[in-house]
């Protein structure tokens, strides 16, 4: 790729100047507190931060959190993500109260050599996301009025044609940050000669939502293990009783088809945890996959799935993993998450998490993130990247 790096931007000198950093910090926050639950995206754009404050740049930081409707919402504030990225980085981070407003101007206007500043949530502003160019450009140039440089370090959000992703480094000298670069350089050895065996691990709850990337891997990997609430459509697709278990009617055909043409490629549960409801203290226990009860649902993989998905992660020499495969966050229900996961830990390969909800199970069981060779912090983009899709953001900062 033709892309300039945070490195060429600290050769040619950032000392008192400012930069822009568009940062991934959608964090997940506690409904009842507010509370941040996992900082895994704050810690991940760290090195880019640090180099620039300690390079004496002044730097303004600006980043989405969760979907408000182009209006200020308290809910999604980045103020308590403001007050993380602080004690991270070990000094006062200055928290703007609006995004391009009076409170962002005075910020960023005060700002010392070496200072960092967050702004409110870019989605508070309904041009972020807009598909009409003209006010998405209009906001893109009041963004852009803070910076003298941009650094895209937002790998999660670069699949989003969005005014700070996309139009921002048209209007400023632009570079891709430390975490980008990473990520693209690992998706990258997915895309082009992975080591054999190629083993991808997918799960979450729909289909549809993996069908592209699913018809993209295919002819490219080697096995393809499929888990999580999707595994019943494909189950049903093999003329199985689901019970009440997730269940996409209209992708069954889709899924016999891909059965089909996958040559044997394709790995199923053989066993599966099935409930009486989605309840964490629900009533439940292991039945093959040809033994679901009709008003039963599936929740889990079952643990001879997990012992026949490890032996094929045990063969492996590059594994990429989406989705988890049952509903990790009850703990009834998430041995299965937790025995792929190690068993990828385990394997002699190189492995790569495709963010989102399987970063976050990495996190939440308490598992050693360095024993992964890459955690991806964009779910969606990963997918997009191996689907072969050109991403916005990165297309911005190849021009």
């Amino acid at each position: 790729m033709s892309i300039r790096t945070l490195d060429d931007l600290l050769a040619e000198g950032v000392s008192g100047r400012r930069v822009l950093v568009r940062a991934d910090l959608n964090v997940p926050l506690d409904k009842q507190s507010g509370a941040i639950t996992d900082d895994g995206r704050i810690r991940a754009v760290l090195p880019t931060l640090g180099a620039l404050v300690e390079a004496g740049a002044k730097v303004v930081v600006c980043s989405h959190l969760g979907r408000p409707k182009g209006a200020p919402d308290p809910q999604f504030s980045l103020s308590p993500v403001a007050d993380r990225l602080g004690e991270l980085l070990g000094a006062p981070v200055h928290f703007a109260t609006d995004t391009v407003g009076d409170s962002a101007r005075s910020t960023v206007a005060d700002l010392a050599d070496g200072q960092v500043a967050l702004l409110e949530n870019l989605r508070f502003n309904a041009g972020e996301t807009s598909k009409d160019e003209a006010e998405r450009g209009a906001f893109a140039d009041q963004l852009a009025a803070f910076g003298d440089a941009y650094v895209d370090d937002a790998f999660g959000a670069v699949h989003r044609k969005h005014a700070s992703v996309y139009d921002v480094p048209a209007r400023l000298p632009h570079v891709a940050g430390r975490l980008v670069l990473r990520e693209v350089e690992v998706l990258s050895k997915l895309t082009s000669e992975p080591e054999r065996p190629y083993v991808v691990v997918l799960g979450g709850s729909k289909v549809s939502d993996k069908l592209a990337v699913i018809e993209a891997l295919l002819p490219t990997v080697d096995r393809l293990l499929i888990g999580g609430g999707m595994c019943f459509t494909f189950l049903k697709a093999q003329g199985l009783e689901v019970g009440t278990s997730l269940l996409e009617k209209d992708m069954v055909e889709t899924c016999r088809n891909l059965l089909e043409r996958a040559d044997g490629k394709i790995l199923l549960p053989v066993d599966v945890v099935v409930a009486d409801a989605f309840a964490p203290d629900a009533a439940h226990d292991t039945v093959r996959v040809d033994g679901i009860p009709s008003h039963r649902l599936g929740l889990d993989i079952g643990p001879e799935t997990v012992a026949g998905f490890a032996a094929a992660l045990s063969q492996a020499k590059t594994i990429f993993w989406n989705g988890p495969m049952g509903v990790f966050e009850m703990a009834a229900f998430a041995a299965g998450t937790r025995g792929v996961a190690e068993a990828i830990t385990k394997a002699d390969a190189f492995s790569v998490v495709g963010g989102g909800d399987s970063a976050a199970a990495v996190r939440a069981l308490g598992l050693d993130e360095s024993s992964f060779g890459h955690i991806s912090t964009g779910g969606g983009a990963s997918l997009e990247y191996l689907e072969g899709k050109t991403l916005p953001g990165i297309a911005a900062l190849e021009n």
